[in-house]
């Protein structure tokens, strides 16, 4: 099992903004071998920002990573941009194999 995260920092009250770019954009991972879950979760937030996780469970990190390079992770990518300013940084990508669940 491999779990797939980006966080967000997303500006103070800009996060239903946020969120319903999320909601609405075409993500595909249904057709894609391998794709368990996927959830956004969103911390309590901070001095002037929000933090948001984006949560993928894979089969494998092998399964997540033919992902990234398939037709339909460029397709999900393609659209569904949040509005400028509400994303305060690029997303920071981790990468996790579960040992125990």
């Amino acid at each position: 099992m491999y779990v797939a995260t980006n966080r967000f920092r997303v500006a103070a009250g800009r996060e239903e903004e946020f969120e319903r770019a999320w909601r609405e954009r075409d993500s595909y991972l249904d057709e894609v071998p391998g794709f368990v879950r996927f959830a956004l979760l969103r911390a309590d937030g901070a001095e002037g920002e929000t933090a948001f996780v984006s949560f993928s469970e894979w089969e494998s990190r092998a399964a997540f990573e033919a992902w990234t390079n398939s037709e339909a992770f460029v397709k999900a990518h393609r659209g569904g941009r949040t509005p400028a300013g509400v994303v305060l940084a690029h997303p920071v990508f981790e990468g996790f194999e579960v040992v125990e669940l």
